[in-house]
């Protein structure tokens, strides 16, 4: 979507009319329950009720008035083009059903509603219980327009099983869509957090530089006026002063990512949750690639964990890396499994392979296999610090040379990951 079209549909004006224009043509999709064309179920209260919980008009009042307007046109319009009906004979017939649309936006207002969004049942039992008011005040008015017909119970039992329905499937898909993009927030803020938990080792170790730099200037400067070289002295003495601002302010980007790198959310994540979430992210990463990849996963154990930002940059890393090590098509295969209290995960590929005289380095800062197309190496920093992750979580990786591919086999203290273990 383009920036233009993007601030239109932004528009509070054009969203009301929105709402109007779609619910009085859904309303049209309709079933007629009793007799006559005067009374009837159709879709329209379902579109309206589920476009104003997706995005709340600033005024619901105002919203439902233009929404019964709108609806009330359309349907004499299209009584006197297409039924070759009489003007006056359609406002009649048609103008109760401006009063289920007011209705419903008073109760909506006065109940509120919108505090709701978020308790499905009760929103359900509301939106039930405003269509139920709404229903039968228009069907009422028709009662009074026209004395011949009657009210009887099985009416009023229809209104209700109606509105049951009605309510409860709106509130269904409601939900469905709230959930589906809170999901796909907080997958982008766990995608964030673990690229970020990465950043912050490397800020770490950089620290830890900085703070040997400082400590050995600091030594310069005590040996430099021990012999009396006091201008050298002071020289080194100044040095040493700006490194240590350098990492004042070291301490403080590292103070803010750290806060970052564990979303600030009551979401539990299990460990088949972040193996299903590396699978799809790596799916689409291999499409970007134009790779043609077979991804299967065998995983016997599950448990609430404590540990999901640094386990998801291990995971990552190393199926990206698999990902990049396959030239058109192949295959990559997630065994996860419990060995005695430690969680083994084995991530096999069917790409290039590891040369044997490489595999006491891979893991080394620096290396790396990786060229792009003008012969620029990669960094090859992304296994050494999978490995200072897996180590800081007190366990092992190793690589194995099948026969065609790469087996990374990393073991990790299940009590170290899992949630509510000591």
């Amino acid at each position: 979507m383009n920036p233009m079209s993007s601030k239109w549909l932004k528009s509070e004006t054009i969203w009301v009319l929105l709402i109007a224009i779609f619910t009085a043509i859904s309303s049209e999709i309709k079933l007629i329950p009793f007799n006559g064309e005067h009374f009837r179920f159709g879709l329209g209260s379902i579109t309206f009720l589920l476009l104003i919980l997706i995005r709340l008009p600033k005024s619901v009042i105002q919203t439902g008035i233009i929404t019964g307007l709108t609806v009330v046109l359309f349907r004499i319009f299209s009584n006197i083009t297409f039924y070759n009906g009489a003007f006056w004979d359609s406002v009649i017939e048609n103008y109760p059903a401006f009063l289920y649309y007011f209705v419903y936006v008073c109760l909506f207002k006065l109940l509120k509603v919108q505090q709701l969004i978020e308790q499905p049942f009760k929103l359900g039992i509301l939106a039930m219980f405003m269509e139920i008011i709404a229903n039968s005040a228009e069907h009422i008015v028709r009662y009074l327009m026209n004395p011949n017909t009657t009210l009887v119970f099985y009416d009023w039992f229809l209104i209700v099983m109606v509105a049951l329905l009605r309510s409860f499937f709106v509130v269904g898909i409601y939900s469905s869509i709230i959930m589906s993009e809170q999901r796909k927030r907080l997958d982008e803020q766990l995608t964030l957090g673990s690229d970020l938990y990465v950043e912050t080792l490397y800020l770490q170790k950089m620290m830890n530089h900085i703070e040997q730099i400082m400590a050995d200037s600091y030594d310069l400067y005590r040996n430099l006026k021990k012999q009396q070289l006091q201008d050298q002295g002071v020289r080194a003495l100044h040095i040493s002063q700006e490194i240590h601002e350098v990492k004042k302010d070291a301490q403080r980007i590292f103070a803010g990512l750290s806060n970052i790198t564990m979303p600030k959310t009551e979401e539990v994540y299990y460990l088949a949750n972040i193996v299903e979430f590396v699978v799809t992210a790596n799916s689409k990463y291999s499409e970007m690639l134009n790779k043609r990849i077979e991804f299967k996963v065998e995983n016997n154990v599950d448990f609430e964990l404590t540990q999901q930002i640094p386990l998801l940059a291990i995971l990552n890393n190393i199926t990206a890396n698999a990902i990049e090590a396959i030239v058109d098509s192949g295959r990559i295969l997630f065994q996860v499994s419990d060995q005695q209290g430690t969680i083994l995960f084995k991530i096999q590929d069917t790409g290039t392979g590891i040369a044997e005289e490489d595999l006491d380095i891979i893991f080394e800062p620096g290396f790396t296999t990786k060229y792009n197309k003008q012969g620029v190496a990669a960094t090859g920093i992304g296994l050494s610090h999978v490995q200072e992750i897996v180590q800081m979580l007190d366990g092992k990786i190793h690589v194995d040379r099948p026969t065609v591919g790469t087996i990374f086999c990393i073991e990790i203290p299940r009590k170290n990951i899992q949630k509510g273990v000591e």
